[in-house]
């Protein structure tokens, strides 16, 4: 996925359907000698608003051309300590819901 960051927004594209979705950066860990960013889709309302958000952990990357991308991480075990991280470092920002 390629991406374009603006101060706390991302543009991500999907490289399989060429479909852009503006996700917002809530926090960077460092897990595993790796570094995660906590990602949550873009709401013009912000998190203000009611509503749920999903959040999505993706690891920073370097490709082959020496530039950085994010990938999906699908492994559940590094997706829940990643979260875990993030929400001992963000307990006074945000109503977590277990």
């Amino acid at each position: 996925m390629g991406e374009e960051v603006n101060n706390r927004l991302i543009e991500l594209t999907d490289e399989e359907s060429g479909e852009k979705v503006m996700f917002e950066h809530l926090d960077s860990v460092d897990y595993d000698d790796s570094n995660y960013f906590v990602l949550t889709e873009y709401d013009e309302k912000g998190m203000d608003s009611e509503k749920e958000f999903d959040v999505y952990i993706m690891k920073l990357v370097t490709e082959e051309d020496g530039g950085e991308a994010l990938e999906v991480v699908e492994d559940d075990t590094i997706i829940n300590n990643v979260f875990n991280v993030f929400k001992s470092n963000a307990k006074d920002d945000f109503e977590f819901i277990d």
